[in-house]
């Protein structure tokens, strides 16, 4: 039973409180202004947030206006634990809190509890039972929780695209594209806000990130919607016509009961940003493993060869491509079910296995929020015939799926989620989640998740030359905002010029394959499908391979060095005692840079550069721009100032051991 201390008859109740992070730099206050609960968030003195409203209306009762406080309680959490597939294998989270007792003019009760850490703000509700206890569930219709920012804020921000559209009508899944800088007084692209996460600049006074994290079957997922007045954004529901409307757009769980945790990372730098583990510091998991599951490396042939590939011979030459890397998995993509065949499936996992490399196979979702026609549909969504399927995959071998065409954020679709997941870890079956929502602390909550989409993938770059010409611009946004809250399944590392089969026609890859390198550093994902080809192994640069060959998919710590999201991006990932330093750059210029490697190397200690240079030969070279991929040891004479220059669309990574 909690216990507040009662406030209410006391001479400054209704003062407004702080809560403060551990190194007291990061410092909340709350109060209550016109019946409103609102809180503010500063940063070394520095304002984050303004002023930003707190609550929510429901079935049960309005908590939006006429709010008391009644009393309040403080707690701190530490906490220390071991994770093995997210940005840090060991990570401590040590946090202040203040929960406050709230009651408004029906009567009702509510607390609202915020947690603070170094760099890190947390809150979520938590509901009591209604109506004197009479009242044992409650269905939340609208949220009045926001975020209002300074004048002068920009916004780096992915727009949540219109239901029931796009391919085969599987939106929204999270694949729109990113403005940068943009003001806060513009629109979003569709009118329906803005996808999580989110991430805003506060003039010269430093960075705010904004998502959520805590996500199941209890809970709908959320995003912002645009901005009211100019600065205020709001936790907005999913829209009534997602999933082809199956499911309402709304959250409902039983009483008492607690909301999901929304997150607002800040700091003066973007340290804090890429650095961050908030979205797994405040969950735990829900269920135990059933088996070691294995992170690693993939090849798949759909990224290249497309849907006529998903037969026999291609996928043993993709098998034989795995073995060859030395990778431990093969992903099996759509319409196996018609072009191998299900009786083939356990020759396909033999010739695999007697290799050395394991099956992931794909399917879809389900066959009635949408109009996919790939196979298999119709196994993963009725809860009979999912786990007659995954008995049948267990049998045979299958050490994985990919679950593909979601489109959709409600609690419905929440459930299915989580039902897929846990299932799978009956039968032993890791699982990728594609065309998908983000992952909202799921790497801790289900220790068999490994992998999830929610961002604009490869495969775009195999669709159209657009993609080709922004893809250095993508890559140095998701180390700060996409790929900074959870894993991200994009499936890149090109050595193919052309992306298609042939390697001749079709759109052209702008950025160097010493980018294709960084991009498997500063991308992070337990497993790792990367766009290879077998005629790889004859035409791209040995050096490419071998450095592909060795590079980890976990990670034990995380660095941010430098960059700037939409421009540049430098980081790096450290696997046991090795760091990866990675960049790439964006701008039309080459980024001439001095980098900080203190942290990281001794004066005097020998590390090896991956980077983009113009050879005597020019044997591999990218016939754009000259460059190939070189390596060679190098010795910084000062590794506090050590000089790298990157070309446009090129990139680096600095191993040192």
């Amino acid at each position: 039973m909690k216990k507040f201390l009662l406030l209410a008859l006391l001479p400054g109740a209704m003062m407004a409180q702080t809560v403060s992070s551990p190194d007291g730099k990061t410092v909340v206050t709350l109060d209550v202004i016109d019946g409103m609960p609102v809180y503010n968030v500063t940063y070394d003195g520095n304002s984050m947030l303004e002023n930003s409203p707190l609550g929510f209306k429901a079935n049960v009762s309005d908590f939006t206006k006429g709010m008391t406080k009644l009393g309040s309680e403080s707690y701190n959490v530490e906490k220390s634990y071991t994770q093995d597939r997210v940005k840090k294998s060991n990570i401590t989270y040590t946090a202040n809190g203040l929960r406050n007792l709230y009651r408004n003019a029906n009567g009702d009760s509510l607390t609202i509890a915020f947690q603070v850490s170094d760099n890190n703000v947390a809150y979520r509700y938590e509901v009591p039972k209604a109506k004197n206890g009479q009242t044992g569930s409650i269905v939340i219709t609208e949220e009045a929780s926001g975020f209002t920012f300074p004048d002068g804020t920009t916004t780096f921000l992915c727009p949540q695209s219109d239901a029931m559209i796009g391919w085969k009508r599987t939106k929204p899944s999270y694949e729109e594209e990113y403005k940068v800088d943009a003001s806060m007084t513009d629109r979003s692209g569709f009118g329906h806000g803005y996808t999580f996460p989110c991430l805003f600049r506060i003039g010269d006074n430093g960075w705010v990130l904004l998502t959520e994290t805590g996500v199941d079957s209890h809970y709908c997922a959320s995003h912002l919607s645009d901005s009211e007045n100019g600065n205020t954004y709001r936790i907005t529901f999913p829209m009534a016509e997602e999933n082809n409307g199956n499911g309402t757009p709304w959250a409902a769980f039983a009483l008492p009961g607690v909301t999901t945790w929304r997150t607002i990372t800040v700091g003066d730098d973007l340290a804090p940003i890429v650095e961050t583990t908030i979205t797994y510091d405040l969950v735990d998991p829900l269920y135990e493993p059933s088996r070691e599951y294995k992170p690693g490396r993939g090849t798949w042939s759909w990224i290249l060869w497309q849907d006529n590939s998903i037969n026999m011979e291609d996928q043993k030459a993709y098998v034989d491509l795995a073995q060859a890397m030395g990778y431990e998995y093969v992903l099996v993509d759509n319409w196996w079910d018609l072009n191998i065949g299900r009786d083939r499936i356990p020759e396909l996992v033999k010739y695999a296995n007697d290799r050395g490399v394991d099956v992931v196979l794909w399917y879809s979702s389900s066959g009635y929020w949408n109009d996919i026609v790939q196979g298999p549909i119709n196994y993963m969504d009725n809860s009979i015939v999912r786990k007659k399927e995954m008995k049948w995959l267990k049998d045979v071998g299958v050490k994985g799926i990919k679950v593909d065409f979601f489109g959709g954020d409600k609690q419905e679709t929440m459930r299915l989620y989580e039902e897929i997941i846990s299932d799978a870890n009956d039968y032993g079956l890791q699982v990728i989640f594609h065309g998908c929502t983000l992952p909202r602390g799921w790497e801790r909550m289900y220790p068999n998740h490994v992998g999830s989409e929610a961002v604009l993938a490869s495969e775009n770059l195999v669709f159209d030359q657009h993609h080709c010409d922004i893809e250095a611009f993508s890559a140095t946004l998701h180390p700060y905002i996409r790929n900074s809250v959870a894993l991200m399944e994009y499936g890149g590392s090109f050595l193919n010029r052309h992306t298609s089969r042939d390697n001749k026609r079709g759109p052209l890859r702008k950025t160097t394959d010493t980018f294709s390198l960084a991009t498997a550093v500063l991308f992070q994902n337990p497993i790792q499908n990367f766009a290879l080809a077998p005629n790889n192994l004859e035409d791209a640069n040995p050096i490419c391979l071998d450095f592909l060959r060795e590079v980890p998919t976990t990670w034990d710590d995380v660095r941010y060095i430098d960059g700037y999201p939409g421009k540049y991006a430098v980081i790096g990932r450290r696997n046991g005692n090795t760091w990866y330093i990675a960049g790439v750059n964006a701008e039309t210029d080459a980024q001439k840079l001095n980098l900080d490697l203190s942290p990281f190397m001794a004066k005097g200690q020998s590390a090896t550069l991956y980077s983009d240079a113009k050879t005597k030969t020019g044997e591999y070279a990218d016939p754009t721009s000259g460059l190939s991929t070189t390596k060679q040891t190098v010795t910084p004479k000062k590794p506090e100032a050590y000089p790298v220059t990157i070309p446009t669309n090129g990139g680096f990574v600095l191993v040192i051991e």
